[in-house]
């Protein structure tokens, strides 16, 4: 008798663990089909944007990659980790960056955070890390459709215009081109739409970045000469107290730089920052002078051996055709 009721007692005290755990636990999967819920809704919103922005893209000359047309709920993740190094007391003017490298890991940007690049002997480096590039298999992934919606437009349009049906130049000239483009078709893009508060954000980023490239072009001027005449570590002293008289590039530095020891990367940053914004201010004048589909086609055929300095005369030639072009 009283091994019954104490085998009655337990399988109650069971079924009343049971319930309590149940308990427990409805709220916790709740939530965590509540969290697959808005990720898959926000994927979806952002997979619509790509076919949206790639559509558009057609209509100013841009023609569609494979890149960013899938999301990270229907292929794997890859994430990029892009390595820049730099002689120490040289910018990267008359050519190449000396190594670039890139390293791909099957997992999002969020998930992969480097700790620290340590001083390489010899050379400046410089780290960046992103979800988003010029390839197949680059997917557009939860972290990139939390960016601000001008970034995202403009970042679909950039990869899409890497695209060798665009342009297939040398990637150091390539890079200076696709840049202003990217954020040319990003304004007209929201102005087409009629969004007046992402236009106007759109405008706003194209003006940071028509300064960020003067900024930048008078920096490595003076950069040069100061590494000409100083040994290196007070050259680099020099030529980071100099940032600080240009405000809107000086302010982009600080932000990509962070975690990064600002003397380490210094070279290797201004020549990857060149690449990127040199011809910026350039093209966007040419974009005041010409329809945007113009000019995509006219930079397509820039010089194709990688020399700035034709690259250069070749936009001068561009403003001067269009000057006589105009009424």
């Amino acid at each position: 008798m009283n091994e019954s009721c104490s085998l009655r007692a337990a399988r109650m005290f069971s079924r009343v663990a049971i319930l309590f755990t149940l308990l427990f636990a409805l709220p916790g999967c709740a939530a965590i089909a509540e969290r697959d819920t808005q990720r898959t809704e926000r994927l979806q919103e952002i997979s619509q944007l790509v076919k949206d922005v790639k559509a558009f893209g057609k209509t100013v000359g841009i023609e569609p990659t494979e890149a960013l047309t899938r999301t990270s709920g229907q292929s794997a993740p890859l994430s990029m980790l892009w390595l820049w190094m730099q002689r120490v007391g040289t910018l990267a003017l008359r050519g190449p960056i000396d190594i670039h490298m890139a390293i791909g890991f099957a997992t999002e940007q969020e998930r992969l955070k480097v700790e620290q690049v340590y001083r390489v002997d010899g050379y400046s480096v410089y780290y960046r890390q992103g979800s988003e590039f010029a390839d197949p298999r680059s997917v557009a992934t939860v972290g990139f459709s939390d960016e601000p919606l001008v970034r995202r437009v403009k970042v679909i349009l950039h990869e899409d215009l890497h695209g060798d049906a665009n342009f297939a130049l040398p990637w150091q000239i390539e890079e200076g081109l696709v840049t202003p483009l990217g954020s040319l078709a990003a304004v007209e893009y929201f102005r087409v739409k009629h969004d007046e508060k992402n236009l106007a954000g759109a405008l706003a980023t194209l003006r940071e970045e028509r300064q960020v490239s003067r900024d930048l072009n008078d920096i490595a001027a003076q950069a040069v000469k100061i590494f000409a005449n100083e040994k290196v570590d007070a050259g680099k002293e020099k030529v980071l107290g100099l940032l600080a008289n240009y405000p809107t590039y000086y302010r982009q530095f600080e932000r990509q730089v962070e975690g990064q020891h600002k003397a380490t990367v210094l070279e290797a940053k201004l020549s990857h920052d060149l690449i990127y914004y040199r011809f910026f201010d350039a093209v966007a004048n040419l974009a005041e002078k010409a329809p945007l589909q113009i000019l995509i086609a006219d930079l397509r055929r820039s010089p194709s051996d990688g020399d700035p300095e034709k690259t250069a005369r070749y936009l001068g030639d561009l403003s001067a055709k269009y000057a006589s072009l105009a009424p």
